[in-house]
């Protein structure tokens, strides 16, 4: 089998600007295959190995032996477990394009540059509870709330689009007839939505209550239209282009100011400068941002220039400013966040002035666009992180909200597991990859590095048809079914195995209303699909042989279209449970083909859930870091999980600001609940008292020579690791192995196109 081919984030300053010039980007070349790195094993209960060179870990010696004597203390309270460290899942996550903060529901929308788009619930956690799969020939450009929750984007195939935020799929796409589309605002009001075109034309669309209807154009201009703002009095509003910014009358739609920019850029005159940004304020101040590395203030009144600040050596690049107009932050291409504030002249005065005060270096590549929420600043851009980064004179509460947030991997899963055959399925953008993992068959001691007698196999490369991203992915547990889906279509195929050779047929003539499939989940026995749909239909498929049949749908509630985002099946096949994007969770019995219950509602959405073998309890974990148990057969929630919500959790498991991904359970002791999040596994014991504010949460063990009854009166019901960082997927194969695939951050950073160079002082 050839190997996975590396995902590369195109962009960057360059390609950005020729893209602007008219000219093709120059797209950096592809990556080559990765190396094959050994997958490794350590018998170990808190530290594990990787499938890592060997250098690195003689680099990691140390460490390692650090960690030892804590994983030594822990063998009673978490088991042992050999670990299988993955680190051959080459994803690399999309650049950011774009950001759009709504103020009235405090969420943000995210675009990448694969077309893909986010939505973040900023009041739950920063969870990410919405998403839409992207497409090769979307190009987003634009993004922008209208109409209080109505979300548009519109980029270089020229079209404006809606999203369904309830069904999760785009309403409609219309037209603008004005080439690619650069620059979307929504006017003040909501009601009206500007879009800047590729011709030079600045067109007016009125916002209907089902659609958008476009209502005129206003003068065209020489060049394309890159960014755009709205006067908050909704009467005039500024554009900005190559080497000018244009003002323009609303009602007439014609020009009335045109501001030519300087060109000159550290004393050398440029042949173009590119206004990337543009904010108008109140007071008819208009602010730019170009490619000259300037931020610059004009009087729209008089067309003059009023102040001019040269912040860096490369294009600044995005710019965005408060609701109060007190404070504003720009991003540039080399990748600083600068902040400037409003402030006084003097102490006593009532002149003020804008004064740039704090520079933020989070990111290592362009910062392609920024944000300004009441209490945070938001960037993103080539380097695939969004990073919230708090304004602490803001915060009033120092909880969520006073945490700097890096958001790299999406809060869904990409991989799923055959534990029977010891099968990773990884998901990417445009195709699949099936791994088997590595065996050994060495023994050592708790900690040690246990070399393979067989190395991991990459079985399958399995890529899609067609433009469409891939939504969602699944191998059943017997290794012999896979399952996805895209927006218009869903795939099923049926592999067979002999020795070491591998088939693949795929099942034809599947039904049209399991396409554009959310979630999809095999039962244990592998004999049922459950796909949940973007319509809110769940729909049970019976698979045998090769063939499957369709058993039957469990339809939305009356009245919603809710999409069904996660899905848990209990290890009998007896009962399925469904979670929607508003935290809402239904319990359905598979076999009487009926709603059972439904969970009582939370404030906060569901991040992940499973029902536990035996009980059949459900064990759901919310964006809020809390964690309840339900038990179907009772239809309430279990004396654990009531003793929990009275004691509470440990304030540091609330403050994790990374959300649970998965959770899972050991086959033999009912009283462990296992999961985790992207820097964090923990395995919950449910027979231990659960520790209060004043415990250590993270190392409950005591010294080794104490004795049994010390030991088993200090410690308490959670045993959490750190030792895998990003963890993106963790799971039992068996009574005693665990997989755990990693993706390091370097590794993400290595693929991406070489940021600019920055001279510094001495070199």
């Amino acid at each position: 089998m050839p190997p996975a081919r590396g995902l590369t984030c195109n962009g960057g300053r360059r390609a950005r600007r020729r893209a602007a010039n008219g000219r093709q980007p120059n797209l950096p070349p592809p990556s080559p295959p990765p190396r094959a790195l050994p997958a490794h094993f350590r018998l170990c209960a808190r530290s594990t190995s990787g499938a890592e060179p060997e250098s690195a870990r003689a680099r990691g010696a140390g460490a390692e032996r650090g960690e030892r004597r804590e994983g030594e203390r822990a063998v009673t309270g978490m088991g042992e477990f050999k670990v299988h460290r993955v680190r051959f899942f080459n994803y690399v996550p999309s650049g950011i394009r774009c950001v759009a903060y709504n103020n009235q529901s405090n969420r943000l929308a995210v675009s990448r540059t694969d077309g893909t788009v986010e939505v973040y619930n900023l009041s739950a956690n920063y969870f990410q509870e919405k998403f839409f799969p992207g497409h090769e020939s979307r190009a987003t450009e634009a993004l922008c709330w209208a109409e209080g929750q109505r979300l548009f984007s519109a980029g270089l195939n020229g079209e404006i689009m809606e999203y369904d935020l309830q069904a999760l799929n785009i309403k409609y796409a219309v037209d603008a007839f004005g080439g690619p589309i650069w620059s979307m605002a929504a006017s003040p009001s909501g009601s009206q939505l500007l879009v800047g075109c590729e011709d030079g034309s600045v067109k007016l669309f009125q916002i209907t209550p089902d659609k958008i209807q476009f209502e005129r154009n206003f003068d065209r201009q020489k060049s394309r239209i890159l960014s755009l703002s709205w006067h908050p009095s909704g009467t005039h509003i500024a554009a900005g282009s190559i080497d000018y910014i244009s003002v323009f009358d609303v009602k007439s739609g014609s020009a009335v100011h045109k501001m030519i920019v300087d060109r000159q850029h550290m004393g050398v005159s440029k042949r173009k400068c590119i206004v990337w940004g543009v904010a108008f304020l109140s007071d008819g101040t208009v602010i730019s941002v170009d490619s000259a590395g300037k931020v610059q203030f004009w009087d729209s009144a008089t067309g003059t220039l009023v102040k001019s600040h040269l912040i860096a050596n490369a294009d600044v690049q995005s710019i965005a400013v408060a609701e109060q107009e007190d404070s504003f932050v720009v991003g540039t291409a080399e990748g600083t966040v600068f902040h400037f504030q409003l402030v006084p002249v003097t102490s006593n005065s009532s002149e003020k002035q804008w004064v740039r005060t704090k520079p933020f270096q989070h990111h290592t590549h362009d910062v392609r666009t920024v944000a300004h929420s009441p209490t945070a600043l938001i960037s993103g851009g080539t380097d695939t992180h969004l990073v919230i980064r708090p304004l602490m004179e803001k915060v009033e509460v120092k909880n969520y909200d006073a945490a700097l947030r890096k958001i790299t991997f999406p809060h869904r899963r990409l991989i799923s597991c055959s534990k029977k055959r010891q099968l990773l399925l990884f998901q990417f953008a445009h195709h699949l990859e099936l791994w088997r993992l590595g065996s050994t068959v060495a023994t050592g001691k708790n900690g040690d590095t246990l070399p393979l007698s067989k190395n991991a196999d990459h079985l399958l490369h399995l890529k899609t048809k067609g433009p469409e991203n891939i939504i969602c992915s699944c191998i059943s547990p017997c290794g012999s079914w896979i399952a996805y889906s895209t927006v218009s279509r869903f795939f099923l195929y049926r592999l067979n195995y002999e020795h070491d050779n591998i088939s693949l047929k795929r099942v034809s003539k599947m039904p049209p209303f399991l396409r554009c499939a959310l979630q999809i989940l095999f039962s244990e026995d592998s004999t049922k699909l459950f796909v949940a749909s973007n319509q809110g239909a769940l729909h049970i498929v019976q698979l045998s042989g090769g063939s499957f049949k369709h058993l039957h749908v469990f339809q939305p509630q009356s009245g919603t279209v809710e999409a069904m985002c996660l899905l848990a099946v209990s290890s009998d096949g007896n009962w399925l449970a469904a979670s929607g994007t508003s935290a809402g969770v239904h319990v359905y019995n598979v076999k009487q083909l009926k709603l059972h219950c439904t969970v009582p509602a939370y404030n906060f959405p569901v991040t992940a859930m499973a029902i536990a073998p035996n009980t059949n309890n459900l064990v759901i974990a919310h964006s809020d870091q809390q964690v309840f148990e339900y038990s179907i057969p009772d239809k309430q929630y279990t004396d654990w999980s009531r003793t929990v919500q009275k004691q509470g959790f440990h304030h540091l498991w609330l403050q994790r600001d990374t959300p649970i991904t998965h959770i899972s359970f050991h086959p033999k002791r009912p009283m462990h609940i296992l999961l985790h999040d992207a820097y964090m596994f923990c395995i919950i014991d449910k027979s231990l008292p659960l520790p209060n504010d004043k415990t250590l949460l993270y190392n409950p063990f005591p010294p080794t020579n104490e004795s049994d009854v010390v030991r088993r009166r200090t410690a308490h019901a959670f045993k959490i690791s750190k030792i895998y960082k990003p963890l993106l997927f963790m799971d039992l194969l068996d009574e005693g192995t665990l997989v755990a695939v990693e993706r390091p951050l370097d590794d993400i950073i290595a693929q991406l196109p070489p940021p600019i160079k920055k001279k510094k002082f001495g070199t």
